[in-house]
């Protein structure tokens, strides 16, 4: 079946003014109700989609999220039955759709049998947290040759490493808000514009901020200076309390958080 090629998914996902990027842990509490949440959260608002593939030892998550991918392991979440559950999403929607992950997934799955899937199914880009960007090189090359984008990640640390990462960045930039690892935070003090406004001088590519926004004003306002905001402690923390039936009460809140930001327009 032929995809959008991947960055035909990340224009659509930035097309229609700030995008909204929710994040659940794949498997968490059943891959089931993971393919519900897609197409729930798609039609509440959601513009590009951050599947979690669970991993043992998730370096960048909070407890939230580590708790969602022991949850998911223990369910007997693999990564074979996460690509079986994207082919059958692809049948019935295009929303743009990302793997965060760690790399040593990757390696053990198999890089080229795993970019090739994600190319299959219409995976647009990966996320990996544990991926400094001077280790990229050969990976990236892979990268290229599958069509995925390799998005970049730049933190309040980066400092003068901004240019340089913003220089090579594709698809997106993932903005990291806050220190420390994922998870709610009642506010961020971070200049993140800074950095966006860093990013931007070294060329036009869509800045997505992530880490610690888990409410309405929060995203509101970051999403002044940003192309969009990424949530996923808060989404996390509703799926663990209200399990199978967490639908409901998940497309409530990426709505409320869709129209803080479009507020914004």
């Amino acid at each position: 079946m032929n995809h959008k090629k991947a960055q035909e998914y990340i224009e659509q996902a930035f097309s229609k003014g700030k995008a909204f990027i929710p994040f659940i842990t794949c498997g968490d509490p059943d891959l089931e109700t993971t393919e519900k949440l897609v197409y729930a959260m798609e039609n509440a608002g959601a513009n590009l989609i951050e599947l979690g593939i669970p991993f043992s030892d998730p370096v960048a998550e909070g407890p939230v999220i580590q708790a969602a991918s022991e949850r998911a392991l223990k369910a007997g979440t693999t990564t074979d039955k996460i690509f079986e559950m994207v082919e059958k999403i692809r049948v019935q929607s295009e929303v743009p759709l990302a793997f965060m992950t760690y790399a040593n997934l990757l390696f053990t799955y198999g890089l080229d049998k795993f970019l090739s899937r994600c190319k299959e199914c219409g995976i647009c880009c990966v996320i990996l947290p544990d991926i400094p960007f001077e280790e990229k090189g050969e990976m990236l090359d892979k990268f290229w040759e599958y069509d995925v984008k390799m998005i970049s990640l730049i933190a309040p640390t980066s400092a003068e490493r901004i240019q340089k990462i913003a220089a090579e960045a594709k698809g997106f930039v993932y903005c990291v808000s806050s220190l420390g690892v994922t998870g709610t935070r009642n506010e961020i003090t971070t200049d993140v514009a800074a950095m966006v406004a860093r990013v931007r001088g070294v060329q036009t590519i869509p800045c997505a901020i992530g880490f610690g926004i888990s409410n309405p004003e929060t995203a509101a306002k970051m999403s002044e200076f940003s192309d969009g905001v990424i949530v996923g402690s808060a989404i996390v923390k509703l799926v663990e309390e209200y399990g199978r039936h967490c639908i409901g009460p998940v497309c409530d809140f990426v709505r409320e958080m869709k129209k803080a930001i479009d507020g914004m327009e």
